[in-house]
């Protein structure tokens, strides 16, 4: 910022047309840098208004100075109560664990959004597109966010692939891992999902852990249901968080043993209804995420939701926002401004404490967002890729009927973990097929990195009738996951986003829809807006033909993670996971 200040004072000391390429380029500093110029007083801005003070659990009338380089240079009590027409200042809100690429856009155009939500910073792991493209990948999400303000701070992701068990498109070894740690964009080891890894001592699990211990970095943790020895044995190793607990008396116990609990609402796992009690009981060791937020929710809210649903909940808005805005900086060590003296002037600007409706968001003192509008100017998105896998026919996902009588995936609504149950299916001309009066379908992982033989299985509560889906984003290795009742509709699904090398896809024999994702099969280059009324669509359409699931392509993509038991698929085949092995 220093460079964007000299360069306004000392203009004659710069050729006009670079001036104006600059200008072109750095449009949003440079305004709001002029801005600040032209009304500081005594190289100050000042903005007046009730000051909400987290660390002594204070409000009062007063104002924030806002030096030229984007600190908070002080901040004056003019009454020590608070005036019932001014707005409220107090420090932004943290998600504390979220994977943007899950959001369907790409960095640059998540800041766009979540600004305007009033969210100033995210702790964000990039594994999802480092499981397809790798350390390129991890490259890619760094360098898109350098501009975007939003203050991205990234992990390295800990299981590329996360199984040993399925096919990915890139992996991060130790040695990578080493290489990402040592980098000023990096800021922690990203969520530890090899659980079993870590608690039977495999070396190169461990060794990721040791890299993270010599780099002084945090070890975020991923251990869905583990209880009892396992989980001290796990969290014994420095795995310091856990976003994955669904119950209560998991959260007690893991917060028991040290572990910081990070309670997540997303668009397909939501926990905040289970794990809310944890805001009265430890607020010091709680953080609030979204882990997986879908375009069209996103553009609804961000964290701020979680902030509202607390407060009307009746909890104490101090304990809420020490969760929502200052644990995180606390546990990752992460520059983000707290509203004091000498920190980055990085806040956010509401109307009222109860609906948290925000109005200006500002970041190293630059207004970033102002009544629902972003002030980042859109800009073309950059591609990369890698999908070499051909087209399929019916005969490839053909199910023998000697395989009549096997395990299926249970899906349960607005939850990663799965049930799973033993059943005898139909059979027809020798092959196994759906049971859809049962709601029986069947369930398809293509390998997208290579030709390969798809592995088939079955799954109940889709509810889709006549109609098949089909999706890049699965979770983690994003090969090509779908479900339908008819083997025509689910290979023609398959092909739609073959041919278009990533994206989300629905038909019947009537219609089709298709939301292409060029990037990395996981973002697209267009805005939320866009892509979250496509999304909505193609979503609305899937339940209109039968789904009752809330967000049935997030449901979907989940299906191939086989770290979330209790049962799963990936392009190798049905997977046990709780006994971590597949089902013969």
């Amino acid at each position: 910022m220093i460079g964007y200040i000299n360069f306004i004072h000392n203009p004659q000391q710069i050729n006009l047309d670079i001036i104006y390429k600059f200008y072109l380029k750095n449009e949003l500093y440079i305004l709001n840098l002029i801005n600040l110029q032209a009304n500081k007083h005594d190289a100050m801005k000042t903005i007046s208004g009730n000051i909400v003070d987290i660390s002594a659990k204070r409000i009062f009338e007063g104002a924030v100075a806002i030096n030229d380089l984007g600190k908070i240079e002080s901040i004056q009590e003019s009454a020590p109560h608070i005036h019932a027409n001014k707005q409220y200042i107090l420090p932004g809100f943290i998600d504390a664990h979220i994977h943007i690429e899950s959001s369907m856009i790409t960095p640059y155009a998540f800041a766009q959004a979540a600004l305007v939500h009033g969210t100033i910073a995210t702790l964000s792991d990039p594994h999802e597109i480092a499981n397809v493209c790798g350390i390129d990948g991890v490259q890619y999400m760094i360098d898109n966010a350098k501009d975007a303000m939003l203050k991205i701070f990234w992990g390295a992701p800990s299981c590329v692939p996360a199984t040993n068990f399925e096919n990915t498109g890139a992996t991060l070894p130790p040695s990578d891992i080493d290489r990402l740690l040592q980098m000023n964009d990096i800021w922690y080891l990203s969520e530890m999902m090899n659980y079993p890894g870590v608690i039977n001592g495999d070396p190169e699990v461990h060794r990721k852990i040791e890299l993270a211990k010599k780099y002084q970095k945090p070890i975020d943790g991923h251990a869905p249901g583990l209880r009892g020895d396992l989980v001290k044995k796990y969290i014994s190793y420095g795995i310091s968080t856990d976003h994955e607990c669904y119950t209560l008396d998991e959260a007690l116990e893991k917060l028991q043993y040290g572990m910081k609990i990070i309670i997540r609402e997303g668009s397909a796992a939501r926990n905040f209804e289970a794990l809310h009690p944890l805001i009265q009981s430890h607020p010091n060791e709680v953080m609030f995420c979204s882990d997986d937020k879908h375009p069209n929710d996103l553009e609804k809210g961000h964290i701020n939701l979680l902030v509202r649903a607390a407060i009307q909940l009746g909890y104490d808005l101090f304990d809420v926002l020490q969760i929502a805005c200052i644990n995180p900086i606390h546990h990752y060590k992460i520059p983000v401004g707290q509203l004091r003296p000498g920190d980055p002037a990085d806040f956010i600007i509401v109307e009222g404490l109860d609906t948290f409706h925000v109005t200006s968001t500002y970041i190293n003192g630059i207004r970033v967002a102002h009544e629902g509008k972003s002030m980042l100017p859109n800009r073309e998105q950059p591609i990369i890729n890698q999908f070499n896998t051909n087209i399929i026919s019916e005969k490839d996902i053909v199910v023998p009927a000697s395989r009549n009588h096997q395990p299926i995936i249970i899906a349960i609504d607005r939850m990663l973990i799965t049930e799973k149950a033993w059943v005898t299916l139909p059979t027809q001309n020798g092959q196994t097929i759906s049971n859809p009066q049962e709601d029986i379908l069947k369930i398809c992982v293509v390998n997208r990195y290579q030709n390969a033989k798809p592995a088939v299985g079955f799954i109940k509560n889709f509810g889709c009738k006549g109609c098949a889906i089909a999706s890049t984003v699965a979770h983690d290795s994003h090969n090509i996951v779908a479900v339908g009742d008819d083997d025509a509709l689910i290979t023609k699904a398959i092909n739609l986003l073959i041919a278009s090398k990533g994206g989300l896809s629905a038909v019947t024999h009537d219609e089709e829809k298709h939301l292409p994702l060029p990037i990395a099969g996981l973002m697209s280059n267009l805005s939320v807006d866009v892509i979250g009324a496509a999304y909505e669509d193609i979503s609305s359409f899937v339940k209109s033909k039968g789904s009752q699931l809330e967000a049935p392509f997030m449901t979907l993509s989940f299906m191939a993670l086989l770290v979330i038991p209790k049962i799963k698929i990936s392009d190798l085949g049905m997977f046990d996971a709780e006994a971590f092995q597949f089902y013969e």
